[in-house]
């Protein structure tokens, strides 16, 4: 069952983004390990490679209020296709969450189109584990 208040803040995020170039708005949000709900959108940038992506500003928004670990993601979009994490943001997700963790693809209402898990979106990853103790 889609978790609708963390839907809610990840449509409430991407409309306000900031995205002049594209004009390809993102939200994400990732709730915690104590319940709490951080949510972050895409920010462009002039020059290109320095924007950020939805994902990341949801798990900075976390780590600055103390969060650890990531329970459940959902990304917002619109468009035809999937909006998933891209390659960086999964590995970003991966620090935070392990491979059993729900992402909930939406679309710019929050309508769920999918949910994968981490492990299916980042099979076979690296993370903090294998860097041992």
């Amino acid at each position: 069952m889609p978790d609708e208040a963390l839907i809610a803040a990840a449509v409430a995020a991407r409309a306000k983004a900031y995205a002049p170039y594209s004009r390809f708005l993102v939200g994400a949000a990732v709730r915690d390990d104590a319940g709490r709900i951080h949510a972050g959108c895409n920010v462009e940038n002039a020059a290109y490679p320095q924007g950020t992506c939805a994902e990341a500003g949801a798990i900075a928004a976390m780590v600055l209020m103390g969060g650890k670990r990531i329970v459940d993601v959902a990304v917002v979009g619109a468009g035809e296709g999937l909006v998933t994490p891209c390659g960086g943001c999964r590995q970003k997700l991966r620090e935070f969450a392990g491979d059993d963790v729900t992402i909930s693809v939406c679309d710019e209402r929050g309508t769920v189109r999918q949910n994968f898990t981490l492990g299916e979106l980042l099979p076979c990853s690296f993370g903090p584990e294998n860097l041992g103790p």
